[in-house]
């Protein structure tokens, strides 16, 4: 059975479109012919193998992802089967593409497939965390308790991402409306200022002569020097996906001051949230240890946590184990051995998610705290040089005549 989406003519000649299941095309028209729907047209969205041919391969986003675990939670925890929950869910889908990918899930459970069985052809919607989060959940029969925590888990996950870009987003505004004034200034008025003084012939001060030379390079070659930075992005954009690179730079960012905080606060943050949630779902330390190290970004600290599991694996300590790297907040190294010593690991992982997570909050508000006056300062002191640089010659024009 596939999954098509049509277009139909309802009775009073309004257009509708929708996802239908059905064996082949023409079945689909025949079941909208009965719901009293004319069909315009029906295209295959998901055939049988699950090779989708027109919602393409892009997945849900997190706000999508969040809000379909917490219905659905909320519609299993009622006591409805996991058919019906997916069916109710797809009737009330806004979306074209979540509305295939639900009414393919429920083809696949009705095939007696399992919830996490069916994830798994869906990879790009659902990751790794969340597919054994609900492999264990329907293992111990707390489906709908582990979907309450994937949908808490997917909102932090969300609203952090949010938050980062909107620490960033200011000094990144200020930045790039400084440049495009600076460069203003530097074509269009700086010239017709500078071009007084330069007929003097006469010996003008340094600033003056290095604010003409300025103008001159961006009027003459600022195309080109976009051009160089354009490439050098992209450049260091492909650079950064070999491993090597990748690794030395994340390691970089680990060691600049207020940025290194940052980092290791977000990355232990998402680190212990994930270890949390997994240890709560029932899954084993070292799987829960495997699937947490992938959704870390930073690469000496994924390279940590894959150490860990294998010291654990060998009847290591974790919290030694993640203490050795020296990547990892004391902090959340303490409540972690707290947590291995009084066998309460779940709740000592998460005690250290709300820890980090106010740490980055912290760190956070730091960041854009500094990072604004420090633009606004760079940008003072360029408008101050070209300024000085005007009325220099200006103060000794008596001089300069003479």
């Amino acid at each position: 059975m596939g999954t098509y989406s049509y277009q139909a003519l309802d009775t009073n000649g309004r257009s509708q479109r929708g996802i239908q299941q059905g064996d082949n095309a023409r079945s689909v028209r025949q079941a909208l012919r009965e719901r009293g729907l004319n069909p315009l047209d029906v295209v295959l969205v998901e055939n049988k193998s699950g090779q989708q041919t027109m919602l393409g391969r892009r997945g849900l986003n997190g706000a999508q992802l969040a809000l379909l675990t917490r219905q659905l939670s909320t519609l299993l925890g009622a006591g409805l089967p996991i058919d019906e929950a997916l069916a109710a869910l797809s009737e009330q889908s806004d979306g074209e593409r979540s509305r295939g990918l639900l009414i393919s899930m429920r083809a696949r459970v009705m095939e007696g497939s399992s919830l996490a069985a069916a994830l798994a052809e869906s990879p790009e919607s659902f990751p790794e965390i969340y597919r054994a989060s609900v492999a264990a959940g329907e293992q111990s029969g707390r489906l709908d308790q582990v979907l309450e925590r994937l949908a808490d888990y997917s909102e932090a996950r969300d609203l952090l991402t949010q938050k980062i870009w909107a620490a960033l987003a200011y000094p990144l505004l200020l930045t790039l409306v400084a440049v495009a004034v600076v460069s203003g200034l530097l074509v269009y008025v700086v010239p017709q200022i500078i071009g007084v003084f330069a007929n003097l012939h006469q010996t003008l001060p340094w600033p003056t002569r290095a604010l003409i030379a300025l103008s001159e390079l961006v009027k003459d070659f600022g195309w080109l020097i976009l051009i160089a930075v354009i490439v050098a992005a992209v450049s260091g954009r492909l650079a950064l996906r070999q491993k090597k690179a990748r690794y030395a730079w994340d390691r970089m960012m680990l060691r600049l001051p207020l940025v290194g905080s940052l980092t290791r606060a977000a990355n232990t943050a998402r680190c212990a949230t994930t270890l949390s949630l997994l240890t709560a779902s029932a899954v084993p330390l070292l799987d829960a240890l495997n699937i947490a190290a992938q959704v870390v970004p930073n690469l000496p600290m994924r390279e940590a946590l894959k150490r860990a599991a294998i010291r654990v694996r060998e009847g290591g300590s974790f919290s030694k184990a993640l203490g050795d790297s020296g990547y990892f907040p004391p902090v959340a190294l303490r409540l972690i051995a707290s947590g291995e010593r009084s066998g309460e690991l779940e709740r000592m992982l998460e005690e250290a998610a709300k820890h980090q997570n106010r740490e980055l909050d912290r760190w956070l508000s730091t960041l854009t705290a500094v990072l604004g006056p420090l633009v606004i300062l760079a940008v003072g002191g360029l408008v101050l040089f070209i300024v000085l640089a005007i009325l220099l010659p200006i103060f000794n024009l008596n001089q300069l005549v003479k």
